[in-house]
């Protein structure tokens, strides 16, 4: 291994010679004439003037390099009792005939899919083959509301729509069909025509002339080669949550994009070619994106597609059952989900029954990792916890204890240092730097390296004014944090959920760290209301672990004499209130700030990615009821 102060060092003291190093691992249809192309700052280009395939990296390439015969895809599926593998020969070759049946239906390059698809390898199928074609995939959560779904057409203008007729969630299927109908019948822009895959749960009702049966439509289509477009061109577009109004479009190009994501399997995941990747997300999030379908395939590996969830499907074993069943190697999932288990099984009962001596790495992203969570894991697990961060725009980890590189000591709460290519710096209001310690708003320099968004889809003003105004020369994260003096940085919460209490500005991460740390708490959420007297104060929603049958007002004595104690009187923390279940997003993202809407009276639309929305009325009453 190398080692890291070096490889970082050198990543940004020449990041063209760097990621041209990195180049040389994938096939390029034709070479580069720059790596970097600052032509347009701040909007950077890499690898410009190459012809790249992500498919044919992907797929083709190791199907003609010797792996033909190995696993590329296990789709694992407890709601259904089924599961399929395929080989890189077998997917190919689906991924290429279902690319035929893209092009007999008017798909050509450029043009926008929408996929709109639940967790089956058909999704993964579809995406591969828009890359194969030079089409652009755009993929939307399947059973996303009607309306949302509508905004991202009209935004994103497809030609076609790929979709099922049903997602299955534990006791129930939704049919997406006639959430499709409604969204074109809603939308401006009117796909052509609409691609279905029939279920046996839900049979959907086509519509003549526009819609087609899956099967049908590959028993009549031809396979396909692959197409080299230029590595610049779009190879998706993917919506991630924003303000209201225009959807926020996060662009992705070929080359950069498959060249970040294989340097990323090898030096942040320590993963090898053949090994067994499994990244429990969905595809229609940037984790499914990234680390179900591309970077696993990219390197060699087999990767797991889970139609599940941690509990529930059936019990809090579901993880450990199917990482022993597969032999995976690299666990990759968010810390919800862990803390979901911790909540269900907090002695680890269930994972006695499974072998997972394969196991090397636990990986957490996509919510703040508490310590307590960390803990818990590695204490259940005995392997490395790895802490780390990104972002949708950014693609790929830009804050990780890099394990392929040099595994550093852990700092529970911390997500260790910059990879290799990410300057991160923690400044103040004015863009000066903050001192050691000091929580600041994080920003990364640019260039941003190859994988993060190139823009947003028909909105480079939008762009520019979400992330690189506020400080000339960076992007702006939106999260707010530390530096320590070791280059760790802390990730604290959103810009948003810094509080000021009494002109203290005190992080809302920080008092959840002390309140998972309380033993019958299972996860928790800070959020800082507004106070006459101190401008904001700090509230607690905290879920307690199965079986816990102490008082509450016990519990939440104790709560509050906590952080009293760990971080002071100044929190001026004095309410904890202790309810079922917190609001989160599909995706498992708290909602802090529509609750501290509901807590201060304010109007809010919860937003379309919400799990479930009674759940609002749980902590508005709770809310209400504080004192």
């Amino acid at each position: 291994m190398s080692n890291y102060q070096d490889e970082h060092r050198r990543s940004l003291a020449d990041p063209a010679a760097f990621w041209g190093e990195q180049a040389q691992h994938l096939h390029w249809h034709r070479p580069w004439d720059k790596v970097l192309d600052e032509a347009t700052a701040p909007l950077y280009r890499w690898f410009s003037g190459a012809q790249f395939n992500t498919c044919y990296n992907a797929l083709d390439r190791h199907v003609d390099g010797g792996r033909a015969d190995q696993a590329a895809l296990i789709y694992d599926s407890p709601v259904t009792g089924g599961s399929r593998t395929y080989t890189y020969r077998e997917l190919r070759d689906a991924v290429a005939r279902f690319a035929g049946a893209l092009r007999d239906n008017g798909v050509n390059v450029g043009d926008r899919v929408v996929i709109y698809m639940p967790m089956v390898p058909e999704a993964a199928i579809a995406m591969l083959a828009c890359a194969r074609i030079g089409a652009i995939h755009s993929v939307v959560f399947g059973g996303f509301a009607a309306p949302e779904l509508a905004k991202r057409i009209d935004d994103a203008q497809p030609v076609l729509v790929v979709s099922a007729s049903c997602g299955i969630e534990p006791g129930r299927t939704l049919a997406y069909k006639p959430l499709l109908d409604q969204a074109i019948d809603l939308s401006s822009h009117k796909p052509a025509h609409c691609i279905v895959l029939q279920r046996p749960q839900v049979v959907a009702e086509l519509k003549a002339g526009r819609d087609l049966d899956w099967n049908e439509a590959i028993a009549n289509a031809q396979p396909v080669d692959c197409v080299p477009v230029a590595s610049t061109d779009p190879l998706y577009v993917l919506y991630t949550s924003g303000t209201t109004g225009k959807p926020k479009g996060v662009v992705r190009d070929h080359g950069g994009h498959a060249v970040a994501l294989h340097y990323s399997m090898r030096a942040v995941y320590n993963v090898q070619p053949g090994e067994v990747f499994w990244a429990a997300s969905d595809v229609g999030w940037v984790v499914g994106h990234s680390y179900i379908v591309y970077a696993p395939l990219l390197l060699g590996c087999t990767t797991v597609m889970y139609e599940g969830k941690p509990v529930g499907t059936p019990d809090a074993g579901a993880f450990w059952r199917v990482i022993a069943q597969h032999r995976v190697s690299t666990f990759f999932t968010a810390p919800t989900a862990f803390r979901a288990i911790k909540k269900e099984d907090p002695r680890g009962e269930l994972l006695r029954h499974y072998d997972i001596g394969c196991l090397r790495t636990l990986f957490l992203a996509g919510e703040r990792s508490d310590p307590d969570t960390i803990a818990w894991a590695q204490d259940m697990l005995k392997v490395p916890v790895v802490d780390h961060w990104w972002q949708t725009e950014l693609g790929w980890p830009a804050i990780a204890n890099c394990q392929g590189i040099e595994p550093m000591p852990v700092k529970p709460g911390s997500s260790t240092v910059p990879v290799p290519g990410f300057d991160l710096q923690s400044l103040d209001a004015e863009g000066a730097q903050m001192a050691p310690g000091q929580i600041g708003n994080l920003a990364l320099k640019l260039p941003l390296p190859p994988g993060a968004l190139l823009t947003m889809w028909n909105n480079e003003q939008g762009y520019r004014e979400n992330y690189l105004t506020r400080y000339p020369g960076y992007y702006l994260t939106g999260d707010a944090g530390y530096i320590d003096d070791d280059g760790y940085a802390w990730i604290m919460s959103r810009i948003d959920d810094i509080i000021n209490v009494a002109g203290h500005r005190l992080s809302t991460g920080a008092m959840e760290e002390v309140l998972a740390g309380h033993p019958d708490v299972a996860e928790c959420a800070v959020i800082g209301v507004a106070d006459a007297m101190k401008g904001q104060l700090p509230v607690g929603l905290v879920v307690l672990k199965a079986g816990v049958e102490r008082p509450h007002a016990d519990i939440q004595k104790e709560l509050v004499a906590r952080v009293r104690e760990q971080i002071g009187a100044v929190a001026a923390f004095k309410t904890a209130l202790i309810v079922p279940r917190l609001p989160k997003t599909r995706s498992g993202k708290v909602l802090r700030a529509t609750m501290r809407a509901i807590a201060d009276g304010q109007p809010y639309n919860p937003p379309a990615t919400i799990d479930d929305p009674r759940i609002l009325d749980e902590i508005a009453g709770a809310l209400k009821g504080r004192g």
